[in-house]
């Protein structure tokens, strides 16, 4: 295998000049790693060069986050239905046709219906604190369903204000105990608020927040693709999480029984950044098991 090192690279995707993070061998088995919200393929920065001995990984930003362009709404939706087919319209281009997808935050969203639309590329699953089952849900979820219930300026405000670097540095260490937030580099937020804080990019925030409603109706058919193709799958999971606390994470076992779960005790929805050196042997251990059966070996 050539030597693996961790690119930073462009590339045209739609007509959209989207950012994107590359690192392993070109003859290595694929991760694609969609990101989630309020981030992008920086969270990514430690596990790709972790794993480039063995395995090709690509993070791309999503249009309107990171690095990439924000097109006018008038040209991209915004929406998960548009996510995912820039996911799929991004494989395309870099002429991906198999690969193993990592679900985490609005990325679970995107990557499941990227799954759903092309079973036939998913090796396997790694998902990290993706909500998929509407009875497990979080108590933080109350203030976005607070506004579906009564959608007024005032139930809105709460939306609007978490779009924000106030809003930002609470989803990464609002929940979690003083010693794991101390794991945690502000640079999160405060390299993220910066690139956010443009009316367009603040809109499409809020925008899919206000979407997740309309996402609940996606639920079922997740699961149903989960029980019927049953894709090998690995579950690593902070349940310090208000929005997907480890109920969500255990749900998963209605549909996938022989999927392997991981509750890493103390983390939160951000655990590659707090606990790291916990996930990455079962990540890397997992996927050598999916490879070597892929392999007949």
């Amino acid at each position: 295998m050539e030597e693996a090192r961790l690119r930073h690279r462009q590339v045209k995707v739609d007509g959209n000049t989207i950012f994107y993070r590359e690192d392993g061998p070109t003859d290595a088995p694929v991760l694609l790693l969609p990101h989630g919200y309020p981030c992008s393929s920086y969270q990514f920065r430690r596990l790709m060069p972790a794993l480039a001995n063995r395995w090709r990984t690509f993070a791309p930003d999503f249009p309107g986050f990171g690095y990439s362009t924000t097109p006018d709404f008038s040209a991209f939706g915004y929406d998960f239905d548009a996510y995912a087919g820039f996911l799929t319209a991004f494989a395309d281009t870099l002429g991906l046709s198999r690969y193993a997808l990592w679900l985490h935050d609005y990325g679970s969203q995107i990557g499941s219906r990227h799954a759903i639309a092309h079973p036939q590329r998913i090796a396997a699953l790694v998902i990290q604190n993706g909500d998929i089952y509407e009875d497990v849900l979080g108590p933080k979820y109350a203030a976005i369903k607070a506004y579906w219930t009564e959608k007024t300026p005032e139930k809105h405000r709460p939306l609007e204000e978490a779009v924000s670097e106030e809003g930002f540095r609470h989803e990464f260490i609002g929940e979690v105990a003083d010693a794991v937030a101390e794991r945690m580099p502000p640079d999160l937020w405060k390299l993220h608020w910066p690139l956010m804080d443009t009316p367009l990019r603040r809109r499409l925030a809020v925008g899919l927040m206000e979407k997740l409603e309309a996402n609940l109706d996606w639920f079922p058919r997740y699961q149903a693709y989960l029980r019927e193709r049953q894709p090998p799958t690995l579950i690593v999971w902070g349940p310090e999480d208000g929005y997907m606390p480890a109920a969500s994470a255990r749900a998963y076992k209605r549909d996938l029984p022989g999927a392997e779960l991981h509750l890493v005790e103390g983390a939160g929805h951000w655990l590659l950044e707090t606990h790291f050196d916990d996930v990455l042997p079962l990540v890397r251990d997992f996927l050598a098991r999916v490879h070597r059966s892929a392999q007949g070996l």
